[in-house]
Order: structure tokens, then C-alpha cells, then sequence
């Protein structure tokens, strides 16, 4: 069981970096990281380190599919993570 939690704390760390960089690119005009991608790493379960990273690095705050899919991932999970406190048995971890 904890090895899910110390998954998830990694997959968050991930994308929290993965927004700094996507951020870091976006203000040297490089190569940038799809939003899919961005996405996707807030959907499997890095939802807080993709908020976090739009927070700090004030990046993607102003697009609509990020500031309402994230806290909304983010809630989902904390759903998630919570139940499986409740329930131990919780069948998604």
C-alpha cells in the first residue's frame, strides 16, 4: 500500500518539473511540451504537482482546459487517496 503513495509523490514531483520546464521553454521560445502530455501526467495522478507548478511558475493558468481540468483532477484524487485511508481494502490501490 505504500509503495502506491510513494508512486504518486513521484508521479507528482514529475510533473510539477515537467511544468517548470514546459514554462522555461515557453519564455526561451523552445521546444515545448504538448498540453495533451501536460494533461495526461495531471490525470495519472500528478493532478497536485500540476497544480503546484501552475501556481509557482504561473504557467497555463489562463487557458480554460487547465484551470478548470487540474483542481478538478486534483479534487478526483484527493477523492481517491482519502477513501483508500477509509477503506484499506480500497480496490483502486
Amino acid at each position: 500500500m505504500k509503495i502506491v503513495y510513494i508512486i504518486i509523490l513521484f508521479v507528482n514531483i514529475v510533473t510539477f518539473v515537467i511544468f517548470g520546464y514546459d514554462k522555461r521553454q515557453a519564455l526561451r521560445s523552445g521546444w515545448r511540451i504538448p498540453e495533451r502530455t501536460l494533461i495526461l501526467w495531471a490525470a495519472l495522478s500528478g493532478a497536485f504537482g500540476a497544480l503546484l507548478g501552475m501556481r509557482v511558475f504561473h504557467h497555463k493558468t489562463k487557458k480554460k482546459k487547465f484551470y478548470i481540468t487540474v483542481p478538478v483532477l486534483a479534487f478526483l484524487w484527493a477523492v481517491l487517496i482519502v477513501l483508500s485511508f477509509i477503506y484499506p481494502v480500497f480496490p483502486v490501490f
